[in-house]
């Protein structure tokens, strides 16, 4: 493998495990109320933008953003990902999948009260699944493009797309701030490590590929070449393990 592809492989591994530590950190300074005062901050604010006109957008972008809309994606990413990157198509639902059960594991594990004191808030589980599906997406679709306008604009698009999601939550309250962010850093963190996993697919199946060890002991099996001194030990041994003497009579 070339430095390059070497470099960037360790980069979004180092980078993935940056993010989960953030994660985790975030965690431990949100079980100890430490993040109260920005998260009620946070909502104040958003609620003075609070208009009757923007309900039906943000209900119709959580909507959207929850499982309806990404299993929709999914399909559609899959379908245009197969005729030029089938590991990538393959990967995509096992990655999403994963992702919905660390959110799962993430909301059980930490048990956070919601702002309307529903269960299960923290982390936003449409953040983390979004930025993991988007942003999937659009490094597969960067990776396809030679075009650096093309490759602005899946970023920019998925940016676009999270970011709008993640403000509906907390503008139909049921998340707060700290909950997005969770969200957001576990789901960085998580789709670095399946990146990773997604590009060393290929050498850890050559790896797995290879010759095993036992195989290669079948030419112990093979006879030695003739006129070889150790023709007669190695025929004699051979026999002696094939064919065990047998038994003596006890008569």
């Amino acid at each position: 493998m070339s430095q390059g592809p070497a470099r960037t492989s360790r980069a979004l591994l180092h980078g993935g495990l940056l993010f989960l530590l953030g994660f985790l950190v975030l965690t431990a300074v949100v079980a100890h109320q430490h993040f109260a005062g920005l998260d009620h901050a946070a909502r104040a604010v958003i609620h003075q933008s609070q208009h009757p006109a923007l309900q039906g957008f943000m209900v119709g972008a959580s909507y959207l953003g929850g499982e309806p809309g990404q299993v929709a994606v999914v399909l559609v990413g899959f379908a245009m990902l197969w005729p030029r990157r089938r590991r990538w198509a393959l990967a995509l639902p096992v990655v999403v999948a994963g992702a919905g059960l660390l959110q799962f594991v993430a909301k059980w594990a930490i048990d956070r009260p919601r702002p309307n004191l529903d269960s299960w808030g923290f982390p936003s589980a449409h953040v983390l699944s979004l930025v993991v599906l988007c942003g999937y997406l659009a490094y597969a679709v960067s990776m396809a493009s030679a075009r650096r306008a093309r490759r602005r604009l899946a970023v920019g698009a998925c940016a676009a797309i999270v970011g709008t999601v993640a403000y509906s939550r907390m503008y139909l309250d049921v998340h707060f701030l700290s909950d997005v962010l969770g969200g957001a850093t576990a789901g960085l963190g998580y789709l670095f490590v399946a990146i990773w996993a997604t590009k060393s697919a290929p050498r850890l199946g050559r790896a797995l590929r290879a010759t095993p060890l036992a195989s290669r002991s079948d030419g112990l099996l093979v006879p030695a070449p003739a006129g070889s001194p150790a023709d007669p030990l190695v025929g004699t041994a051979g026999v002696a393990v094939m064919f065990p003497a047998p038994a003596a009579d006890a008569s």
